[in-house]
């Protein structure tokens, strides 16, 4: 494979960048017959520059220098537009219930990408941890859809995704401060490890602030409660996610390694592309983020006096591209091996290995009584009690027993 560094890339300076409002609405895709992984790239780098832009306010929020916070602005306001010209490119005529379901795949095939190539155990852990509710919440969703809107979820996902029990989104109600983990050492950790933890943080916070957003505007009561219950799950994956990465970076080097992951993603985009119209956009935008980082890089060097080589001690080449594809046996394997874990301070362990003292089963109490009102167990029951039994796409039998009974929802696994 050819090895790309976007520091040795050509580029045009970022003010000639910027386009009118006009060039920033894009032709939507087409709802029916675009590959559901175009649509997860769609989602990804929508939160990918969403996280930039937060990103970006926050250092400007925290930088008392004026000169330093106007150079960071240039790139803000571009990244702003990318971000318009990506959101324009959801269809009117795909409803809310069914891009939920592009998100919900994102995050179990992204989380299972990333797991499998994990080489710093805690990261490993981490995402084969939530990788398992966002798989349930997959479940959960796809049952809300079939009865709301007569869809088969599996259509949607292109029979890539399995749609059946996770770690049951009732069990994922933690106490707060489990959710902290140790970060990783970013001198010591490899490029694809500082990769990941970026990724994955924007990947799920864009989720939890799409379902926060989302929660009040859906048109039923179980509907809104469904997405308020599983928007709290995503504030918990964002907060083990971005308790991962090092806190000992400056505002700069962080801005170095933000620029630098918005390149690599979209250029992994640009190789896994398959419609031509949307490919052609990530390459020009990849190319628009390497201006952005070797600004950032100029910037760091002026204001820090750091070369951003410090930051890549084995090179700025890409690692190996990101590339979206089945991952039904890995998630299998982790529901089989890790489906009764919860968080326990910085490790995980089984549910029945805890202390019964653990706050863990207070919080899971408190949050979840009475259970018949919890929202993801009833829309389960309310699909039971409507079509027999819940919805369910599986290429074979729930790997865990005591999930297999498709006309009863379990709610103690994972849980007591």
């Amino acid at each position: 494979m050819q090895k790309i560094n976007p520091f040795n890339q050509k580029t045009k300076p970022i003010e000639k960048s910027y386009e009118s409002f006009k060039k920033l609405a894009l032709k939507p895709y087409d709802s029916k017959s675009t590959s559901p992984f175009t649509k997860v790239r769609i989602i990804l780098m929508n939160g990918t520059e969403f996280e930039a832009n937060w990103f970006s306010h926050q250092f400007s929020r925290h930088c008392p220098d004026n000169a330093l916070r106007r150079e960071i602005a240039l790139i803000r306001r571009r990244e702003q537009q990318q971000q318009k010209k990506i959101a324009s490119l959801k269809p009117i005529d795909e409803t809310v219930l069914q891009h939920t379901i592009g998100y919900e795949q994102l995050a179990v095939e992204l989380t299972a990408i990333l797991a499998q190539r994990a080489t710093d155990p805690k990261v490993k852990n981490a995402l084969n941890f939530a990788l398992l509710e966002d798989f349930d919440h997959v479940f959960r969703y796809a049952n809300l859809l079939e009865m709301d809107e007569g869809i088969k979820a599996e259509n949607l996902l292109g029979y890539y995704t399995e749609v059946m029990p996770g770690r049951p989104t009732i069990a994922e109600h933690r106490y707060p401060a489990d959710e902290i983990k140790n970060y990783i050492n970013s001198k010591k950790a490899d490029l694809f490890t500082k990769l990941t933890v970026n990724i994955i943080t924007a990947a799920e916070q864009q989720t939890m602030n799409f379902y926060m957003n989302q929660a009040n505007f859906y048109p039923s009561e179980l509907g809104r409660n469904l997405y308020s219950e599983i928007a709290m799950i995503e504030e918990q994956h964002v907060s083990q996610y971005g308790s991962l990465i090092d806190t000992n970076c400056s505002w700069l080097e962080c801005l170095v390694m933000h620029e630098y992951t918005e390149c690599y993603l979209y250029y992994s985009c640009f190789e896994d592309e398959s419609n031509e119209d949307i490919k052609k956009l990530w390459y020009e935008f990849y190319l628009e983020e390497c201006a952005h980082l070797q600004k950032a890089s100029k910037l760091l060097e002026k204001y820090e006096n750091k070369d951003y080589m410090e930051l890549f001690p084995t090179g700025a080449e890409f690692p190996e591209l990101l590339k979206f594809g089945e991952n039904k046996e890995y998630v299998r394997k982790v529901l089989k091996e890790t489906g009764n874990y919860t968080a326990d301070r910085e490790d995980y362990k089984r549910v029945d290995k805890l202390d019964e003292k653990a706050p863990f089963f207070k919080y899971n109490q408190t949050a979840t009584k009475p259970t018949e009102s919890v929202a993801s167990h009833k829309v389960i029951e309310k699909h039971i009690e409507k079509c027999g039994k819940d919805y369910r796409y599986e290429d074979k039998p729930n790997p865990i027993t005591s999930l297999r009974d498709r006309k009863v929802d379990n709610v103690d696994y994972g849980r007591k």
